[in-house]
């Protein structure tokens, strides 16, 4: 096992968590901005306002895009174990 194999596998796998994770985080992030701007023009300092529509912008892109997600992750792991006699070498 070199060096480069292993700094390939690294990049490999934060990359997939990155991929895996940004549909859920940029929605997060656009309804908390959306709620912030409606917040501040409306002057409603409620703090627990932001958490009902995240839950539920976040569990639908869940819902839409799992499978997807899930793919991705099941190819990441194939790879993974496919290149495991190349780890023992």
């Amino acid at each position: 096992m070199s060096e480069s194999f292993v700094l390939s596998f690294a990049q490999n796998a934060v990359m997939v968590a990155v991929i895996l994770a940004a549909p859920a985080l940029v929605t997060s992030l656009i309804i908390g901005s959306v709620i912030s701007l409606f917040q501040s023009a409306t002057q409603i300092q409620e703090t627990t306002l932001t958490f009902i529509p995240k839950i539920v912008g976040v569990g639908l892109v869940v819902a839409i895009l799992g499978s997807w997600m899930i793919q991705k992750l099941i190819a990441f792991t194939v790879n993974i174990f496919t290149s495991l006699p190349d780890i023992i070498r």
